[in-house]
């Protein structure tokens, strides 16, 4: 099964339809006569221009977050620069993290010994037996 997707143009997207690979031509060496690829993961390949016309290729569309593999890619390089932030959210101070109450811990003021007063003697607590 021989799709003719012609020669291999960098930039584009391709489907190997026999492993169902998909990748992205990064280059083509007119002298070695080889094709370099790049799978959305990241790995680096080469492929021999005769084997490249005989593979199971087909166009594809690029993966939706086609940065997987990069690096340093900034948001600026990408095109858009859109986010959720203001400038205001940066000068506003960060909210304390207070993780909630386990339910083995007491937080009511009658099991503190410090806001028991004085003339009230306090019963030592006992851990109930385990059987």
């Amino acid at each position: 099964m021989h799709t003719d997707v012609g020669s291999p143009q960098v930039g584009q997207w391709y489907r190997r339809e026999d492993k169902g690979e998909t990748f992205q031509v990064t280059a083509y060496d007119d002298e070695a006569r080889t094709i370099e690829i790049q799978t959305f993961d990241g790995e680096i390949d080469e492929i021999d221009a005769e084997v490249w016309r005989m593979l199971p290729l087909s166009l594809a569309e690029p993966p939706e977050d086609c940065t997987g593999p990069l690096d340093d890619v900034e948001v600026d390089d990408l095109g858009y620069s859109e986010t959720d932030m203001t400038a205001a959210d940066w000068t506003q101070p960060l909210e304390p993290f207070r993780p909630p109450n386990e339910s083995w811990q007491d937080t009511s003021p009658e099991g503190d010994a410090e806001s028991a007063p004085e003339d009230v003697a306090l019963e030592p607590r006992v851990a109930p037996r385990v059987r």
